[in-house]
């Protein structure tokens, strides 16, 4: 028998949220601390739904617990970037190119795209590039590789929000998406899966040279195995 998830209370549901897109637009910076009395009396709720808040958020890697230190935003260094940009060159490139061949909507890729030209602040601007993003791996048909992906999408954007408060890079990215966008949209799922590995590895290079990525796309099948209709 399968069971049910225990859903989360609606206030603690708004405080990990809000507590979420202030770490996630550069409110909160990296080894800030996140006291719990400061918060609730933020927020205008008791310290408990905080504390939840700050437990989920801790096992999705956004924030650290410590004995000593109590509850910090996770620090964003070379190595988090390379643990993190690992797991979606690996998977993210792969998960839009069966998007492509399945001949999924990508309709919310577009939409998403539209709001990040429409933004009026770094904010409404990250949160479209994250729905970008998600809306090209989740119709990939495979459900459990759309939640690994998932589960390293806020560290991502944690990355992402320190990189660009150094460099924004807005403009040169939203031109990279809008090519890969196309290339799907073209039907061509090795290309929109190459221009998204070259999308992805690129920036992390750019904010992070000492993470040491220089990963070749590797995704293409030899013109063997195509001839052999293994591809």
């Amino acid at each position: 028998m399968t069971s049910v998830p225990t859903p989360i209370p609606s206030r603690t549901q708004y405080v990990l949220e809000e507590i979420k897109r202030r770490i996630l637009t550069g409110r909160f910076t990296p080894g800030q601390a996140l006291v719990e009395t400061d918060l609730a009396a933020q927020f205008g709720v008791s310290k408990t739904p905080v504390r939840e808040a700050l437990k989920t958020l801790a096992g999705t890697g956004l924030v650290v617990m410590s004995q000593y230190k109590g509850v910090t935003v996770r620090m964003v260094d070379a190595d988090m970037a390379r643990e993190v940009y690992d797991v979606r060159l690996l998977l993210e490139p792969e998960a839009l190119k069966r998007a492509v061949r399945r001949g999924a909507s990508l309709d919310a890729a577009r939409e998403a795209l539209t709001r990040a030209d429409g933004a009026t602040d770094t904010a409404e601007r990250s949160l479209a590039n994250r729905a970008f993003h998600r809306a090209l791996y989740v119709p990939c048909g495979n459900p459990l590789l759309g939640r690994m992906l998932d589960e390293v999408r806020d560290q991502a954007a944690l990355v992402s929000a320190v990189a660009w408060a150094a460099d924004p890079s807005w403009d040169r990215e939203a031109s990279e998406h809008r090519e890969i966008l196309r290339l799907a949209l073209d039907g061509d799922a090795d290309g929109a899966a190459r221009a998204l590995h070259s999308h992805i590895a690129s920036f992390v290079r750019r904010a992070f040279p000492d993470a040491g990525f220089d990963i070749p796309w590797t995704g293409d099948a030899p013109e063997a195995q195509k001839e052999d209709g293994q591809a």
